[in-house]
């Protein structure tokens, strides 16, 4: 069985498809292949059944941390406490098996440090805390490459060719009220809650801007947009201060004529009867506060209107590339895990249907592979112990019919050879008896 690393498990095709590409492979009898669809619409009908249990466990594990229930629990005992941290064990801990079941894989610290310091697609200076988290995991699914365009000095644009991921899930928990109480930002500042927990699901998006998708994102000018900022503002400054430097040396006279005396205004070339006169000081006092204050007052607004541009682009730009936030990525995942564990068994069942002969997991694994490569020219690495081990644990009750006789057997859909480890599954009749005695007998009341 060969291992790929720049492999993902994730199967680009969706369930009702793979049953289709199965059927089409000519390895099922014309008279079956409505028996197969008719086993794999039950089968998927099963999962979606026990994964929305999981669903279940997730909101409400959920409750005490959701920033969008607008209400105070007001509970503070110590046993409370308690419990709100194991609920908030069994919200990450299922939920990051629910991401893997639906072929995720975890984004290391490395990589977001990564997205930080390089370069983005905003072009923009960014900056993470991650210290206000008390919880993190960012999982991604889907590494692919797409052409994004680009601002080049705000000249041109050019087209560069970008890493992304299809799929990226983030979940974070702020910590506590104080811990921002101790930081120079204001409370109301804040773009989310304390203590609470976010989800959010992403498409399409940059390894180089990871960071963007965090709420407590930091960003400013670049070096590129500070010098084209700065020059214009120095090359005005210049002309405005030899205008203004007449009014400072008349302001500059009047001080020293009123502290030291008249004798140093010869100096400065400053007349005394204009130093007496109070009209020209109150102008000149004026018009230097307009001219500097005007001045200063446009460089601020010049650089607000740049940061809400910078601003105004990443929220729109991750605006169309939200998928979900908060309860709303749960439900999203737990569709994506139902889809990816059915798609792995029903080709795991398929190949060992169509197989002249039982197969170990290994062999099997490889066949799938090859398979997906060859007739789709797809490229995955099969997680082959994931479906096997959830055909063998579906096991019922047949019952058979001998001399007129009813005689019942229990059964596996999937039986292993202990001696040689090999695979083999029931026929599609039996498979359908059987994963219909399971969801006839998911309740016994």
């Amino acid at each position: 069985m060969a291992v790929y690393q720049n492999r993902e498990a994730f199967i680009p095709y969706s369930r009702q498809e793979i049953i289709e590409l199965c059927i089409a492979d000519g390895k099922i009898a014309v008279s079956e292949r409505q028996n197969f669809r008719d086993f794999c619409n039950i089968l998927a009908a099963y999962y979606h059944f026990k994964l929305h249990h999981s669903l279940e466990v997730l909101k409400a594990n959920f409750v005490p941390f959701n920033p969008d229930i607008d209400r105070s629990l007001g509970i503070n005992n110590l046993d409370f406490d308690l419990t709100m941290k194991q609920q908030e064990n069994d919200l990450i801990d299922t939920f990051t098996s629910i991401l893997e079941r639906a072929n995720y894989y975890p984004i290391s610290q490395i990589t977001l440090n990564k997205a930080l310091l390089e370069g983005s697609v905003f072009d923009l200076k960014t900056e993470v805390d991650f210290d206000d988290f008390d919880r993190m995991i960012c999982y991604c699914r889907g590494d692919s490459s797409d052409v994004v365009s680009f601002k080049k000095w705000n000249f041109k644009t050019e087209e560069r060719k970008v890493d992304i991921y299809r799929r990226v899930v983030l979940l974070i928990k702020f910590k506590e009220e104080k811990h921002f109480k101790d930081k120079p930002v204001a409370n109301e500042s804040l773009n989310f809650k304390p203590g609470k927990t976010y989800v959010y699901l992403y498409k399409n998006l940059s390894k180089l801007d990871l960071e963007f998708i965090f709420p407590n994102v930091k960003m400013s000018m670049n070096w590129k947009d500070r010098i084209l900022f700065g020059v214009p503002a120095v090359g005005a400054a210049i002309p405005l201060t030899l205008k203004v430097i007449p009014q400072l040396i008349l302001v500059l006279g009047v001080f020293i004529y009123l502290t030291l005396g008249h004798q140093p205004i010869a100096e400065l070339e400053v007349k005394e009867e204009d130093v007496r006169n109070i009209a020209p000081l109150i102008i000149a006092i004026m018009s230097l506060i307009i001219t500097m204050g005007g001045f200063a007052f446009k460089q601020y607004t010049n650089y607000k209107n740049k940061q809400i541009k910078f601003q105004k682009s990443v929220t729109e730009t991750l605006f169309y590339r939200n998928i979900a936030n908060n309860t709303g990525v749960f439900k999203y995942i737990i569709d994506a895990a139902e889809e990816e564990e059915c798609k792995e068994i029903i080709l795991a069942y398929y190949h060992l249907l169509t197989s002249k002969k039982p197969l170990t997991p290994s062999q099997l694994d490889d066949r799938i592979e090859a398979w997906m490569e060859d007739n789709f020219d797809i490229k995955i690495d099969f997680d082959i112990e994931k479906p096997l081990g959830n055909l063998e644990e579906i096991k019922a009750e047949i019952k058979h019919i001998e001399d007129s006789t009813y005689t019942t057997k229990q059964v596996s859909l999937l039986q292993r050879d202990c001696k040689n480890f090999r695979c083999q599954v029931l026929p599609l009749t039996e498979a359908k008896q059987a994963i219909d005695y399971v969801w006839d007998n998911l309740f016994q009341y």
